[in-house]
């Protein structure tokens, strides 16, 4: 795994976590927007710098969209 990859899921752990402890009503959804990631015939399927990006905007996205709705 490179160091890019590696700062992406770091990103995406936070968000994630940020998502589970300031804003629990948005739990619901984190399955949802990890069905949007690739899902691969095995384990052993890689996921691609852009869709992890992908994935990680669209955490940042449903956050945003929630503070300007409340």
């Amino acid at each position: 795994m490179n160091d890019t990859t590696r700062k992406i899921l770091t990103e995406i752990s936070t968000v994630t976590r940020d998502i589970e402890m300031n804003y629990p009503e948005l739990q619901k959804y984190l399955s949802e927007t990890q069905s949007t990631l690739p899902k691969g015939d095995n384990q052993s399927a890689t996921i691609s710098e852009k869709e992890l990006n992908s994935y990680l905007e669209e955490l940042k996205k449903m956050i945003s969209e929630y503070k300007d709705k409340h």
